[in-house]
């Protein structure tokens, strides 16, 4: 068994994360869905979606929820799947967080997301000139 991975974002963000991370990696190791949440989306149609798939993903190990920005209702929906069982959310997914996550399939839980707030804060530089 491993910990699943469930993406929650605005729109597409999530899928085309997903895709980016699978054609520069070749492969997605773990067991992962997308959530796209739209400015139409009722949510808690979108919360019962999350929980169906949060079951699906949870196959004991427990499920790491990737979320785009803090606050928002993509946010405030995977917050919601913090009632459950062995579930961890971290807001401000990037591709580094992703690609970090999906390079460490066998971590449990709580590793997983040392994992991937490295890999978030890791990948945002400033990139200067050099004169």
């Amino acid at each position: 068994m491993s910990v699943g991975l469930l993406i929650i974002t605005h729109n597409q963000i999530g899928e085309d994360l997903l895709s980016t991370a699978r054609s520069m990696m070749g492969t997605i190791p773990l067991e992962t869905r997308c959530l796209a949440v739209s400015q139409s989306g009722d949510p808690d149609v979108l919360l019962d979606r999350a929980v169906d798939l949060y079951q699906r993903l949870n196959q004991g190990d427990g499920v790491l929820v990737l979320t785009d920005m803090y606050g928002s209702t993509p946010s405030n929906i995977a917050n919601r799947l913090l009632q459950q069982p062995k579930v961890q959310v971290i807001a401000g997914v990037n591709l580094p967080m992703l690609v970090r996550v999906l390079n460490y399939p066998n971590l449990r839980l709580h590793e997983l997301v040392n994992k991937a707030i490295s890999g978030g804060h890791d990948g945002i530089l400033l990139c200067e000139t050099h004169s």
